[in-house]
């Protein structure tokens, strides 16, 4: 066994290994996609899908590995505080919510080799600290600075995998009508959106009910949402 392919091996082991201890703890189901995919964002002028019927995927999954030397298991979120403010900015959604979600998408440890090799076993997982898709990724950049940008390039370049996700919030939120009956807050539908699909943020929206997997990642957006307000220096 030659040095690098021994070491190949042992990321893909590690990248299992951590996989299987998630889901072991109760964690997400890695065969879902999310961020909410392009497929699964409505056509402008469409209705709205029914409501769903099934659990909403979640935006990432232990099965989408993890993005960038240096952020291991001591990854925080906090650290790219001032990249969170100028994205959300640059796409006029709140820095707190950016920063919710980068909480939320920080489970797994978030290492450029260790996604890579995960993705060779599952092609379709997800790349960068905010857990991208590559229908999603690819959806949100046209006509973007980042236009071209390529979906490969996230577990190495933190910057656009904020930048992304903080344009793919400004997209979601013009799909969003503007009243609704649910009881959630803006960035909450937002959040949803995020991580289960605008066809499902719509639904939410007009009342149904989340599922077990959309309501787990409310409920880590809420638990997390002071501290992301502190990291990136928002009032709200």
């Amino acid at each position: 066994m030659s040095g690098r392919t021994g070491f190949t091996r042992v990321l893909v082991v590690a990248a299992a290994a951590v996989v299987i201890g998630l889901l072991v703890r109760g964690g997400h189901d890695p065969g879902r996609p999310g961020p909410a995919s392009a497929s699964q964002r409505p056509v402008a002028g469409a209705s709205a899908p029914p409501p769903p019927t099934a659990e909403p995927s979640e935006a990432g999954t232990p099965a989408d590995g993890p993005s960038t030397p240096g952020r291991g298991s001591s990854y925080d979120p906090a650290d790219y505080a001032e990249l969170v403010r100028a994205s959300a900015a640059r796409a006029g959604v709140n820095p707190q919510l950016l920063m919710a979600i980068l909480y939320n998408e920080s489970y797994k440890p978030h290492d450029p080799a260790l996604e890579r090799a995960w993705q060779r076993l599952k092609p379709d997982s997800a790349f960068g600290i905010a857990n991208m898709h590559r229908a999603a990724f690819d959806d949100t950049k046209q006509g973007r600075d980042f236009a071209g940008r390529s979906w490969e390039e996230l577990p190495d370049h933190p910057d656009l995998a904020v930048e992304a996700a903080a344009w793919y919030l400004h997209d979601l939120a013009e799909q969003l009508p503007s009243h609704w009956s649910a009881s959630y807050t803006k960035d909450e539908l937002l959040a949803f959106g995020y991580n289960a699909g605008a066809g499902n943020m719509l639904a939410f929206a007009r009342g149904t009910t989340p599922g077990s997997l959309a309501q787990s990642y409310l409920d880590r957006l809420r638990g997390n949402w002071a501290k992301a307000g502190q990291a990136a220096g928002s009032r709200q």
